[in-house]
């Protein structure tokens, strides 16, 4: 628990809240890469590309708000292009 100070309690609130969020987005992140798994996996292309260009688009976002460094977000996005590339 924070100090029981007035500045302590709401950073402490913020926490909790921007934890939240992160959290959910990450779930959300690690659906989506799901989502391109299955549909490589079930040989639909054109399903896999959407979701391709939409996976790639919260991973930008991911990182630029510093929920996953850069490096893990370029990491993602190459392997990715590669999988459906390869697949094609």
């Amino acid at each position: 628990m924070a100090k029981r100070t007035k500045s302590g309690l709401k950073a402490n609130r913020q926490n909790i809240k921007r934890r939240e969020h992160n959290r959910q987005m990450r779930s959300r992140l690690r659906s989506a890469l799901k989502a391109i798994r299955a549909s490589l996996d079930a040989e639909d292309l054109d399903a896999a590309k959407t979701a391709l260009t939409r996976t790639v688009s919260l991973v930008d976002k991911m990182a630029t708000k510093g929920i996953i460094h850069s490096n893990t977000a370029s990491r993602y996005k190459s392997r990715l292009a590669l999988r459906v590339r390869a697949s094609a």
